[in-house]
């Protein structure tokens, strides 16, 4: 099946996912993509501890430059999800990707246009699988700048847990299904 933007006569709505309006939902998710981050945290913490790599900045002169690096490439990071989002939209025949912020999640997201589970499985995952590969190549070939790329790496992952979430929702459902991703929202319709 492919991406259409009119809901086929037949097709209902059969379950919505909103985490910006279901606090249970959100905390839940939140709570596991913190708990995540943490591990992750842990895991760079006894392979290099982060206020040793603070003293090895500092003594380099780098410190200040690799705080900036850690700023600046969280929020280009941020706008690179999204935009991952939205490039893959359109690439699975989206017709319109609108971006946006809520204040509490960054978004991409379509009005018009319902995607197939396979389209939108990969719609969903593909910011997580993309900038995990770029992270993962970046912390072996930026030795001294190992926490500020682990650092977006724990933002990539931990940051994706609703992604990761959608896609645990959907993937067990019927194979005939259409998402609505407004961004904010995803409205799950069947036969």
């Amino acid at each position: 099946m492919d991406t259409v933007q009119v809901l086929p006569e037949n097709y209902k709505e059969v379950c919505s996912i909103d985490l910006q309006k279901n606090k249970k939902e959100a905390l839940i998710v939140n709570g596991i993509g913190g708990a995540v981050s943490l591990a992750m945290y842990i895991i760079m913490e006894i392979r290099k501890p982060f206020m040793v790599w603070i003293s090895e900045m500092a003594d380099k002169g780098l410190l200040l430059p690799a705080l900036a690096a850690l700023i600046l490439g969280t929020v280009i990071y941020v706008v690179l999800h999204e935009f991952t989002h939205g490039i893959t939209m359109k690439c699975m025949g989206g017709k319109q990707v609108k971006y946006g912020f809520t204040g509490m999640y960054a978004f991409a997201g379509s009005s018009k246009d319902y995607f197939p589970k396979r389209q939108y499985i990969c719609i969903a995952l593909a910011p997580v699988v993309l900038w995990g590969i770029i992270f993962a190549v970046l912390q072996v070939f930026l030795r001294g700048w190992e926490w500020v790329v682990w650092f977006l790496q724990i933002m990539n992952i931990g940051g994706a847990a609703g992604d990761i979430y959608v896609t645990a929702r959907v993937a067990g459902v019927s194979k005939t299904i259409l998402v609505m991703d407004t961004g904010v929202s995803m409205t799950v319709y069947d036969m």
